[in-house]
């Protein structure tokens, strides 16, 4: 081709320039198409945790691309349930709930990345992200908080729950890096009163608001700060008179109120903390469908995903960055005095 024929159609637009070729529609990257799975227990005992995950995750991804398999809330049922996800060429698997199900989802899975339900640490060690909160998250969260409000020592009550333990161990854990002296009492209805020693700065209960009230009462007067959990959280009249003061990290309940709003407008009933979970989990499905990343690289991006039950970032052990809110109880209700980041 000479000068002359080229510039011909070059006017003609025959010939496309580098930036036409870039926006071409023939050139654009392919979409990824792939469903993602998400695996709940829809028989069984856990049958109408299993439905209401099913129906949060749902409000969050709505088009067709999120396929929903039983696992019966086993072992063996999460196993097959994993194993019929990859037939239909699932790209990424949210689920199974039970930290006893994770082993054999993950050993069915293969490579495809996988992001379970359970709060328990040990899950880690299949090869699963763990997306459940942990007692660990929120223990840094409060502690974290009441340390930079000048808080020095600080008495875990626990109630001898996993949960109350795990919180312990945690606090005990982050004594050097918050300059914070921790201990841990453990109290059970059924046994002796532990030695108390010398009075902390703070108390946090990590247990049920039964447990967390009692503890609030007995503080009142004392100049001893309450510290709580997700768990304390307690909306009647009575009981936030008790909490007036305490300091409470947990998901944003302007989030979570949103989300619930429109669980409730679709589904009817009250969605807990675990189908929130199921609704985030099924967000960054959608979100790395966008950007055409549904694979163990996108799900670790360093940006990290936002959910009502906090901002989260994915570690390469396993692990989950989750931020909470720190609520302040007073009477009127529960309010939002500070975020927690990273916990």
């Amino acid at each position: 081709m000479d000068r002359r024929q080229l510039l011909r159609y070059l006017r003609s637009g025959l010939v496309l320039s580098s930036t036409a070729w870039a926006a071409s529609p023939l050139l654009a990257a392919k979409s990824d198409d792939r469903p993602v799975a998400l695996l709940v227990p829809l028989t069984g005992p856990r049958a109408s945790l299993g439905l209401s995950m099913q129906r949060a995750a749902l409000l969050a991804e709505n088009d067709g691309k999120l396929v929903t398999f039983d696992t019966g809330g086993t072992p063996e049922g999460a196993a097959a349930a994993a194993k019929q996800a990859l037939d239909r060429k699932c790209a990424l698997i949210l689920g199974p709930l039970l930290s006893g199900d994770v082993a054999s989802v993950t050993q069915a899975a293969g490579g495809t990345p996988v992001i379970a339900f359970t709060n328990s640490a040990d899950a880690r060690s299949t090869g699963a992200f763990i997306f459940g909160i942990t007692a660990s998250q929120v223990t840094s969260a409060i502690l974290s908080y009441a340390r930079s409000r000048g808080v020095r020592s600080v008495a875990v009550i626990s109630d001898g729950s996993a949960w109350g333990k795990a919180s312990g161990a945690a606090a005990t854990g982050l004594q050097g890096t918050l300059g914070m002296e921790a201990r841990t009492l453990e109290v059970r209805p059924d046994g002796p009163l532990p030695i108390a020693g010398d009075a902390p700065d703070a108390v946090l209960v990590p247990g049920g608001s039964d447990t967390a009230l009692s503890v609030a009462r007995n503080l009142k007067g004392t100049g001893i700060q309450m510290l709580g959990t997700l768990e304390a959280l307690d909306h009647r009249p009575t009981a936030l008179e008790v909490l007036d003061g305490a300091w409470i990290a947990s998901p944003d309940p302007v989030a979570f109120g949103k989300f619930a709003s429109d669980y409730q407008a679709r589904n009817g009933g009250n969605p807990g903390a675990i189908a929130a979970l199921a609704y985030d989990a099924a967000g960054i499905a959608k979100a790395l469908r966008a950007s055409n990343a549904l694979s163990r690289a996108g799900v670790l991006s360093e940006g990290g995903f936002p959910g009502v039950a906090g901002q989260v970032r994915f570690r390469t052990d396993g692990s989950v960055a989750r931020d909470f809110a720190i609520l302040l109880a007073g009477p009127a209700g529960y309010k939002k005095v500070a975020s927690s980041q990273g916990a």
